[in-house]
């Protein structure tokens, strides 16, 4: 069996669609049948839109080009809950200016995820002043507060990231590493699931890392040993170092999966310049002032890009892929954009279009009842609109086999 078909076989099926007109078969009659959104989480960072979300923009202009170019790609977009930022002042989060970016995001029709609710890296300075069994108190009580309100907004979170290094970290001191630390990893992610799960029961709630080493096994066999029920595993994938590769990437998909977890690739870059030297350990080292893209890194990334996407794709246990920044100069100033910093698109964004919108989308199509009523075609999983003259129908097919529908003319 093909790649392609691979991917077909998991992201597409078969459907009977039987359609009505005022309670009564629309037979032999042409139809259009549009896709308008894929079930697939095809995803990306939002943090750039959080002004323009909020009327705040200082270029409305080129912010509308940045959403324009993003929604022709993407679908799922993760806004950034960096406790640090998010609340530097204790008792003053930024509630107002989040929600409204995350209510923006959902009006047009994108599902938002948190990130991070519990992490160790830009958490709040202010946790030092306190002992650990209040960073304990007001850790959860941060997670209560964040889930509720944002419930019907977001949910969807990264509970908790990179917890295999979290109680060893040592490059500055920070609360969280030291209630992890006394605490332990399982019961420190217990926690904090807990309280998310409390806050809102149905939100898909992640565990995240980029270690992908048999010790990010061991805590997530650990985790389930001791009943924490995970919804979703957060696999990290910034290949400043260089692209993995489909024997690399499909190894770690197979011992991942084994959990029978879904699997969400949930910061994915891939360079168009110089790689970052592999003697580099911990990328937040690698600081230079000018990290350029290059014509010849441009195809080479687009290259990588299909593969990559490709590979997952190809995978049943992936349902999501974030892409870690839509333009250049994002995380470590990196050339890792679709978009280079004059706002214009790299041949991978010309890529991953093609892709999305074309090879794994299903085309505005034309077809003709048959006497019964019926349209059959196969088609990606996702939602669709069914016109008729001046009439409308929507429905979903969320699974792959045979599906039978029936709907209704508005």
């Amino acid at each position: 069996m093909t790649e392609i078909s691979e991917i077909r076989r998991h992201r597409a099926a078969d459907a009977t669609v039987t359609v009505t007109r005022d309670g009564e078969p629309l037979a032999g009659h042409e139809v259009e049948l549009h896709q308008v959104r894929h079930r697939f989480l095809f995803g990306c960072t939002g943090f750039e839109f959080i002004d323009y979300a909020n009327g705040e923009s200082e270029d409305p202009e080129r912010d509308g080009r940045a959403v324009e170019l993003w929604e022709g790609l993407f679908n799922f977009a993760t806004l950034p809950f960096y406790w640090g930022r998010f609340e530097p002042e204790r008792g003053k989060p930024d509630t107002h200016r989040l929600l409204g970016a995350a209510r923006w995001l959902a009006d047009r029709g994108h599902t938002v995820k948190g990130h991070p609710l519990t992490w160790h890296t830009v958490t709040a300075d202010w946790l030092l002043d306190l002992d650990n069994a209040e960073i304990a108190r007001v850790q959860t009580d941060r997670i209560r507060r964040e889930m509720s309100d944002f419930a019907g907004v977001i949910d969807m979170w990264d509970v908790i990231n990179e917890v295999v290094i979290m109680p060893i970290f040592a490059q500055y001191d920070n609360g969280i590493t030291r209630l992890c630390r006394e605490i332990g990893r399982i019961p420190m992610v217990r926690m904090v699931f807990d309280a998310a799960r409390e806050a809102n029961p149905g939100a898909v709630l992640l565990l995240n890392d980029f270690d992908m080493s048999a010790a990010y096994e061991c805590l997530i066999e650990g985790l389930l040993e001791a009943g924490v029920r995970i919804d979703a595993l957060g696999l990290q994938s910034h290949m400043h170092q260089g692209y993995w590769g489909e024997e690399k990437t499909l190894s770690i998909l197979e011992r991942f999966s084994r959990y029978g977890l879904p699997i969400h690739f949930t910061e994915t870059t891939i360079l168009s310049g110089h790689l970052m030297p592999p003697e580099i350990v911990d990328l937040n080292d690698y600081q230079i002032d000018r990290w350029p893209t290059t014509p010849e890194g441009e195809e080479c990334q687009a290259d990588e890009i299909e593969r990559h996407y490709r590979t997952l794709l190809s995978h049943p246990s992936v349902e999501a892929i974030t892409y870690w920044g839509m333009g250049d100069g994002g995380w470590l100033g990196a050339p890792g954009g679709f978009v280079r910093a004059d706002g214009t698109p790299k041949p991978s964004y010309e890529r991953l279009h093609r892709l999305v919108n074309e090879e794994w989308g299903t085309p505005p199509t034309k077809a003709v009842t048959d006497a019964e009523g019926r349209l059959r075609f196969n088609g990606f999983l996702g939602d669709y609109r069914l016109t008729w003259q001046d009439r409308t129908a929507e429905f979903a097919i969320e699974a792959t086999g045979d599906q039978r529908l029936d709907v209704g003319l508005r």
